[in-house]
């Protein structure tokens, strides 16, 4: 197989990252089913598609006939089993629970074509801890897109000791058809690539802000005056969410008991009062002054 037979698309699980994986593909030709259990997380998916060919219109980054047959191009059912039974490439995109993802992995493998690939979207589960639920264990792969999808352009191509030449080479091929910008890992590594480097990052930012050495804003402003960075990795944080975070760090100190690994005490402090960020009001900047 090459990347001229990947001609359908199932992504499974219709949230954020979902739809958005799902759009991006329906866009740029590809037949697309998205699924998920989920009725009401379906309906705001397909709402969202409803809504924002429309918006791109009116901008002018489409023209009617390109919205007309991205549209064609998508669809949304509640049963994997539709989604996948004529798939060339399956991406799921649930919730990052392993027992999960291998059921699914488990079901993909019997419902979808013999020479499908599936790739799993997760960020941290790396794809040897699933492969073994499947019998084609050298067409699984990660294939990790950022959020959101539709616009960040950098996907990670995450090779496992069991992932074969041919699959990666499909899944590079494909980040190229949907305009994005692929990097290929050749060894399975906990963070992958771009987060292990974001929180080296952020591990010194938090640390300047622990010890007094500068105020959150300030550590922000050097990132990006300095360094280049779109946005400082206190703002960062309030944006993809401070308990998220503070459950991350947790996660990785338990399995591993090495102090180092425990949460700051700025994200402990914030993460205790509740104020996780954007979604808040709250988090390191103040949300519910207008100026902000």
């Amino acid at each position: 197989m090459d990347i001229k037979d990947v001609k359908n698309i199932a992504v499974i699980g219709a949230g954020n990252m979902g739809h958005q994986i799902a759009m991006s593909c329906a866009l740029h030709g590809y037949k697309t089913v998205c699924s998920d259990i989920n009725e009401d997380i379906l309906k705001k998916a397909e709402s969202f598609v409803d809504n924002y060919l429309p918006g791109r219109v009116k901008k002018g980054k489409l023209t009617e006939e390109q919205a007309k047959q991205a549209r064609d191009n998508i669809r949304f059912t509640s049963s994997m089993e539709e989604a996948a039974k004529d798939a060339d490439y399956v991406i799921e995109a649930v919730i990052e629970v392993l027992d999960l993802k291998r059921k699914i992995f488990a079901d993909l493998d019997r419902i979808a074509p013999s020479h499908a690939i599936l790739a799993t979207n997760s960020s941290f589960i790396v794809s040897s801890k699933i492969a073994d639920a499947t019998g084609r264990p050298e067409k699984i792969c990660n294939l990790h897109f950022f959020n959101p999808a539709l616009v960040m352009k950098l996907v990670e191509v995450v090779q496992g000791p069991h992932t074969s030449d041919e699959t990666v080479e499909i899944s590079m091929a494909l980040c190229h058809n949907l305009e994005k910008v692929p990097v290929h890992l050749k060894k399975e590594v906990e963070g992958f690539l771009l987060n292990r480097i974001i929180r080296a990052i952020n591990h010194e930012a938090l640390w300047l802000l622990d010890m007094g050495v500068a105020e959150a804003e300030d550590i922000d402003k050097a990132c990006m005056y300095g360094a280049g960075h779109p946005m400082g990795p206190f703002r960062l944080n309030d944006l993809t969410g401070i308990d998220l975070s503070y459950t991350m760090a947790m996660e990785t100190f338990k399995r591993t008991g090495d102090p180092a690994h425990r949460p700051s005490p700025s994200i402990v402090e914030r993460y205790m009062k509740g104020e996780y960020g954007e979604k808040t009001g709250k988090g390191f900047y103040d949300y519910t002054k207008k100026d902000k």
